[in-house]
């Protein structure tokens, strides 16, 4: 079983049990309040992060009756009038499709996900911070917000923390050391070869993804999802004439694309890396599009040339490690253009090979992080 599906599943299993102690990974935590549900005060400590309040799974789900249950891209969280998929990076699925923004961290062994994924099931959500109130309710309360503070005032005030450290082993893209390696037009007839390397040298990847080579491939698809790589759309057709006619033929692209994605797979994603990249073609008014309806823009700062090189490895070879030292130099992480096609597969296990012995760690990109793109848009 591949490395990847299994730490899928042992991640699914965590999630329910909460057996896996793990350190706290939030940044910028401020104050922690306890939970009212209905009409009592829980023993549940909410936690602010950033402005969104965040509240253990386990527990909320134990005290509002929840059932959790894993599934291989993630758990089926089902309670009050509806259900919901939490699909860590991807968010959360609705119960009719619909795919809703969802951050988790984890914190202390126990999975932290947004109070709001209570509304997404049907409850009502009071929130008073003059009055320290954070309560969940659904049909079942008797008493009023104002009778709920009252009764409960000498427990809502919420006791200071302090900011949690990462530990150092699971500080995500170190600067300098870490590698986005990224896979533009698949899939091909050779993803399965490409799909096979990255898994005997334990390497993570990012595949940007035509909608048209998906229904082609739809078991290379598949399989990119089941192992857990990064997804990311690259549009439908790969035509100039086609992708930029309008802003508005580009964002169809996009969502024709993830379409298609979710079609096979069940998944989506936010990430999209234009057709030739994003210069000088997707100006403003293309990006204010786009990224308007919630997409992040990545191009990249390694650019292989495999695209144009083909067959000649030692001219792949070299101008990669020629960047990535380059980039080295100023701690910047290597964002690496390669191609999903047969050339690249000779080449890849050399460079695989030099940048684990340059001490390189290899990453997924991730809808959280800051886009690297040419247009420096960092929405």
């Amino acid at each position: 079983m591949p490395i990847k599906k299994i730490m899928l599943l042992f991640f699914s299993l965590f999630l329910i049990t909460g057996l896996v102690q793990i350190p706290a990974n939030a940044e910028g935590k401020t104050n922690v309040l306890k939970l009212g549900i209905n009409d009592k005060l829980s023993g549940i400590e909410v936690v602010s992060v950033k402005g969104t309040y965040y509240v253990p799974l386990r527990a909320l789900a134990d005290e509002l009756k929840w059932t959790l249950t894993g599934l291989t891209d993630g758990v089926l969280v089902s309670g009050g009038s509806g259900s919901l998929t939490l699909q860590g990076d991807a968010g959360a699925v609705l119960k009719d499709g619909t795919v809703v923004p969802v951050s988790t961290f984890l914190q202390d062994g126990k999975l932290m996900v947004p109070l709001k994924v209570s509304g997404y099931l049907g409850y009502i959500i009071s929130f008073a911070g003059d009055k320290y109130l954070l309560r969940v309710k659904d049909g079942s309360a008797g008493l009023t917000d104002e009778a709920f503070v009252t009764q409960y005032a000498a427990e809502l005030k919420p006791k200071e923390t302090v900011p949690a450290a990462p530990a150092p082993s699971a500080e995500p893209g170190k600067p300098g050391q870490t590698v986005y390696l990224t896979f533009d037009d698949g899939p091909s007839a050779t993803t399965s070869q490409l799909l096979d390397i990255l898994s005997k040298y334990e390497v993570q990847a990012t595949f940007f993804m035509l909608g048209n080579n998906m229904n082609k491939y739809p078991s290379q698809v598949k399989r990119i999802v089941k192992e857990d790589y990064g997804l990311g759309l690259h549009g439908m057709t790969h035509r100039k004439e086609k992708f930029y006619a309008s802003p508005a033929a580009a964002l169809a692209e996009m969502s024709g694309d993830n379409a298609v994605l979710k079609k096979l797979t069940g998944a989506t994603t936010t990430l999209i890396r234009p057709p030739y990249g994003s210069k000088p073609y997707f100006t403003k008014s293309f990006r204010d599009k786009v990224l308007g309806q919630g997409y992040h823009l990545w191009d990249w700062n390694v650019d292989s040339s495999d695209w144009r090189y083909k067959e000649d490895s030692d001219k792949i070879y070299n101008t990669v490690m020629e960047q990535v030292h380059t980039l080295k130099k100023s701690k910047t992480n290597p964002v690496i253009l390669m191609h999903d096609q047969k050339a690249t597969l000779k080449v890849l296990p050399r460079l695989l090979e030099a940048l684990k012995k340059d001490s390189y760690t290899f990453q997924v990109i991730t809808k959280d992080m800051e886009p690297v793109n040419f247009w420096k848009d960092k929405r």
